[in-house]
Formats: C-alpha cells, structure tokens, sequence
C-alpha cells in the first residue's frame, strides 16, 4: 500500500501524525494498492505537483487510523483496471507505519517512470 507526497509536505511536520489535505476534504488519506497503479495515479494527478515527489509505503497493521479498501470514484486513472480497489485510511498516518520512502522518477517528457528507494 503506498501513498504519494511531495517531500516538502512530508517534512512539514514531521513530529506530528501526517495528515494531508484529502483528510480534511475527502474524509480519507488517498492510498494505492501498488507501485504500477501508484505510477498511473502519478502520470494522471500528479504531474505538476512540487518535487521531488515521495511515494510512503505503509505497512496496514501498524496504522493507527481505521482503513478500508474501496473502490474508486468516479473511475480508476487510466490504465488502471475498474476492479481496482484502493486503500483509504480514515485519519491521520502514524509515521511509524511508513515502511519505506520511495521518490518518483521521471522520464524527460515528464512522464513518472519508477521508483528509487530514498531510506
């Protein structure tokens, strides 16, 4: 399960549970199942996000926060198949749930390609 954050808001508080604007706009933190549909939700909303851009990858029986797995809403991002469901944590992320950081890379035509372990 990951979750991807620029690094400048993943460092803004980082003696605190993180909790991103989706928490206070959606209900929920925003997650993803894996690192191809990880890569696919990048290429689709994140292309001009500040960078560099970090994927968590959070380990579900350390959260502290209630999680559920749902389907998306409207639709998955393209390339991404309509049965996919993604993770959704219903409060702040406990930092000690991040198993790795990861950091998006990029090709040149801007398209996000990989990830490469940062920690």
């Amino acid at each position: 399960m990951q979750h991807v954050v620029p690094l400048e808001e993943w460092n803004a508080d980082p003696d605190r549970p993180y909790a991103p604007a989706s928490l206070t706009e959606d209900g929920f933190i925003h997650c993803s199942p894996d690192a191809e549909t990880t890569l696919a939700i990048v290429n689709a909303f994140y292309r001009t996000a500040p960078r560099p851009l970090l994927t968590l990858v959070l380990t579900e029986d350390r959260l502290a926060s209630r999680l559920e797995w749902e389907a998306a809403a409207p639709v998955p991002p393209p390339g991404v198949p309509a049965s996919t469901l993604f993770p959704h944590v219903f409060g702040p992320l406990n930092r000690d749930a991040v198993e790795r950081v990861l950091e998006v890379q990029w090709d040149d035509q801007g398209q996000a390609t990989g990830l490469r372990d940062v920690s």
